[in-house]
């Protein structure tokens, strides 16, 4: 806000760059990415080495039964193998047989055979990273939003604030008026009824007045709903706050059309949401095509006695001192895999079929926005000239007043239509800014 005297300036600029600092609903977009942020960061744990240990000990008696220690630690690689060490202490006098007795250490993997393109844990860690970026393209679709609806706001706040000026120029002209008549009336060139006659024209003009400055002060207070300060505190509006004196004279150039359509089709955050969300169905389609496959799974471990290197590790590969185990699973029917299977691909066809409906829509409503903005740009030079031609029309008038050869109702009749061409051309300029916003805000630009 620019200070000037009493009165305080809020052009464009500064209303959205404001809006974009402090407005609550782009902070809650923000925590939305933070949340997404720190989900990716979760998922990643399932990557995170581990260690595990495990004691049990049994006394009874004064006996020493048996004592199981075993620290591990497990290293999760990203193509779903397991890299694993440990050690085993088993001392008693009633382990296990299948337990070994004394300090072994050893080193083994766990290779699940039929993940080893793609599992649970890349599938989550992907969804997540998807899931980010469409919290970002979430936020920007709310951005996007939230500049439109202000952005509207703003432009009728400064068609009321022209509208009022429009108003109060004319009244402070039939004020002017209204001494000259009643000067000429006592200096009897003028008879009564041209005083009733400038008496009614500027009543009427007080009450546009009134009305025009009301209307200023509602757009202001309509205005005031997107403006905050930090931590959550709205605004407090002033009645002295006033847009810039040229702000709807100049019009921005209006971009090609083809580079709007292409910016919609490639950036567009609604479009962006749904190929991320695509990202994640596939993900999803991917990893049920898993589970249609039979579960098999590789345990390997060279063993060692004590915590050193096994003892012949040049020894022919799986030919002394080991532990293998495989386990293999795969239901007859295969129903549940089947149907989940089926159930990914319904919902990635549904938002493909969305995804272009969308596109469709988007490209329409850039294409009517493009239209309207064109239509009202035509209908701005119409009215331009026409105003030119009232404003000559109605000075003539005065010049035939002024020197007794026209009457007071004629030159009224005159203001009139230029006031009218005045306020409807301003109407038009803010309507031709609001258009122009929602060829912006339909193109996705404004996030």
């Amino acid at each position: 806000l620019c200070q000037a005297h009493d009165t305080a300036i809020l052009g464009k600029e500064a209303f959205i760059s404001i809006l974009r600092a402090y407005h609550p609903v782009l902070r809650q977009a923000d925590l939305q990415v933070q949340r997404a942020a720190a989900g990716v960061m979760e998922t990643r744990g399932a990557f995170d080495p581990r260690i595990d240990m495990a004691l049990d000990r049994k006394t009874f008696d004064s006996k020493l039964y048996y004592s199981y220690f075993n620290p591990q630690i497990t290293i999760p690689t990203w193509y779903g193998i397991d890299i694993k060490a440990g050690v085993e202490e088993v001392v008693g006098e009633r382990v296990t047989s299948e337990a070994t007795l004394g300090k072994t250490s050893y080193v083994g993997v766990k290779i699940p055979a039929h993940s080893l393109f793609f599992d649970s844990r890349r599938a989550t860690l992907r969804q997540a990273q998807s899931l980010r970026q469409l919290s970002e393209a979430e936020r920007s679709i709310a951005v996007n939003d939230l500049v439109f609806d202000a952005l509207t706001a703003y432009w009728n706040w400064v068609r009321e604030y022209q509208l009022y000026n429009i108003i109060a120029a004319a009244v402070r002209v039939n004020e002017e008026r209204m001494r000259f008549v009643v000067t000429e009336y006592e200096q009897g060139n003028r008879p009564a009824i041209d005083t009733v006659e400038a008496m009614t024209q500027l009543q009427g003009f007080y009450l546009q007045q009134n009305n025009a400055w009301l209307s200023f002060q509602n757009a202001g207070l309509e205005l005031s709903n997107y403006l905050w300060l930090g931590r959550n505190k709205p605004f407090e509006w002033s009645a002295n706050i006033r847009p810039p004196e040229s702000e709807l004279i100049s019009l921005p150039e209006v971009p090609a059309l083809e580079s709007l359509l292409a910016e919609t089709l490639n950036n567009h955050p609604k479009l962006q949401s749904l190929r991320y969300k695509t990202n994640i169905l596939e993900t999803e389609r991917r990893l049920k095509t898993q589970y249609l496959l039979p579960k098999v799974s590789l345990n390997a471990n060279m063993l060692s006695k004590g915590y050193g290197l096994p003892d012949e590790i040049s020894a022919p590969l799986l030919e002394n001192n080991y532990k293998l185990g495989v386990d293999f699973s795969l239901p007859l029917f295969q129903r549940t895999a089947r149907g989940a299977f089926q159930a990914a691909k319904i919902k990635l066809h549904e938002n493909t079929t969305e995804q272009e409906r969308v596109t469709l829509h988007l490209q329409n409503k850039v294409k009517a926005y493009y239209n309207d903005v064109f239509l009202l740009q035509q209908q701005l030079k119409l009215y331009e000239q026409s105003l030119e031609n009232n404003i000559r029309l109605f000075k003539g008038e005065k010049i035939r007043f002024e020197t007794g050869e026209s009457t007071l109702f004629l030159l009224n009749t005159r203001e009139n239509k230029v006031l009218e061409t005045t306020q409807k051309l301003t109407e038009l300029r803010a309507k031709w800014q609001k258009s122009y916003a929602g060829l912006l805000w339909a193109a996705g630009v404004l996030q």
